[in-house]
């Protein structure tokens, strides 16, 4: 009777530990949740249930209020749930564009916080004002996340049509690039990265940084460069500090420069010391005190994520392995733990088995590597972009390993 017990405990916790299935991830329809056979981590589908596809946001792009985190997804909407934002009534047409939704990451419950009948843009969010910014061709709108309420916050006049990038800390500019007719145009007749990247760098066209009050929709141009000026992003704490990078072939651009939005001094961020150095894919900690970025010395030899101190200019670097280099990384709240999303062996790193969600404890000077979620059979046409949810227990990231793009979870926690 002892041993019987004893059997039926031992079974009984076998099954509650695995309650989900323990699968290869992609290559197949996946369940809501299940565990990665390769890493024996915990996957949850975000955003099951959602037809279409989903999209969560870049990864140096905030997506979360609170609990909550905003993404899109395109499924088609229904004629009479359409509204058109300007004119305020039904449309007539079904339509299958982007719509913003909402996901509690602790109920999983998913609310679509838009229904708009022309194409939008954007993923701009700030936490502070739980405000949701989006673009519908030249006129930008606020969201408000807890009324649910939305507001026209600025149209583009027609000498200067853009559309913004970010928001700063604490809820009151919205930043942008604004790029040429002469830009638009390489990019319209040459849609491809392989085509555009060179042709747009080697153009050397003029290019403006610029805010735009949120309160008072006063358009602020800030700085003009005959620089491929892209990548803009707000200091997490610091309202007045604004990034952005010269965009090119990393090889032949200092990459990375701040400007105060205020004083407008400007500062670069990291110094090339050796031929065929690059360095990118920058993003602000969580406490602001830090600029983290991809760092390789030479390029595709030796690689690091760096930090740079906003504030004295000193950098660290941890070292990593090809097979663990990411296209891009991010870091928890306390910027203890890093994360990245991996890369094919057509990436910069030419890493043989590079495909993998991966967590970074840093060691010394290194990353000790954790392997989340095998990658095999996304593509990585579409980046994954690698978020830590707000408790810091998950990793979030979007992925096509099942055909369309969805949006999942992976927890750090080995199950």
């Amino acid at each position: 009777m002892k041993v019987f017990l004893t059997g039926l405990l031992i079974a009984s916790a076998c099954t509650s530990l695995y309650a989900q299935e323990i699968l290869e991830t992609g290559g197949k329809k996946m369940p809501a949740e299940w565990i990665d056979k390769d890493t024996h981590h915990k996957m949850v589908w975000l955003s099951a249930g959602l037809p279409g596809n989903s999209l969560s946001f870049y990864f140096h792009n905030n997506p979360f209020i609170g609990n909550e985190m905003i993404f899109y997804n395109n499924s088609k909407q229904a004629a009479a749930d359409v509204t058109d934002m300007k004119r305020e009534e039904p449309k007539v047409t079904n339509v299958n564009d982007k719509q913003v939704y909402s996901i509690n990451l602790a109920t999983k419950k998913i609310t679509r916080l838009t229904s708009c009948s022309s194409p939008m843009s954007g993923e701009v969010v700030c936490e502070k004002t739980k405000t949701i910014f989006y673009q519908i061709k030249d006129s930008i709108f606020a969201l408000d996340f807890i009324t649910k309420k939305t507001r026209l916050v600025f149209v583009f006049p027609e000498d200067f049509k853009s559309g913004i990038s970010a928001v700063n800390a604490d809820g009151t500019l919205l930043g942008g690039s604004r790029a040429t007719d002469a830009e638009k145009e390489i990019l319209k007749n040459n849609p491809n990265k392989s085509s555009f990247f060179n042709l747009i760098y080697d153009a050397h066209l003029p290019k403006t940084l610029f805010t735009i009050d949120v309160k008072t929709g006063q358009l602020n141009k800030i700085f003009t460069d005959s620089a491929w000026l892209n990548h803009v992003q707000f200091s997490a704490t610091d309202p007045a500090l604004l990034s952005f990078c010269h965009e090119g072939p990393w090889h032949k651009v200092n990459r990375i420069w701040h400007i105060d939005v205020n004083t407008k001094k400007i500062t670069q961020v990291h110094h090339r010391t050796m031929d065929m150095e690059i360095w990118g894919h920058e993003w602000f900690g969580k406490a602001g005190k830090t600029m983290w970025f991809d760092l390789q010395q030479p390029r595709g030899k030796t690689f690091f994520v760096a930090g740079y101190d906003v504030a004295t200019g000193k950098e660290k670097k941890y070292e990593l392995q090809r097979n663990d280099w990411s296209v891009h990384y991010n870091s928890n709240a306390t910027e203890t733990l890093f994360a990245g999303d991996g890369g094919d062996p057509g990436a910069v790193a030419k890493a043989p088995d590079g495909q993998w969600i991966n967590l970074f404890t840093p060691n010394g000077d290194k990353f000790v590597t954790e392997k989340l979620v095998n990658m095999k059979h996304h593509q990585y046409k579409l980046e994954p972009n690698v978020h830590f949810s707000p408790d810091g227990k998950w990793i979030i990231f979007r992925a096509n390993f099942e055909g369309e793009s969805n949006v999942y979870a992976v927890e750090i926690k080995k199950s």
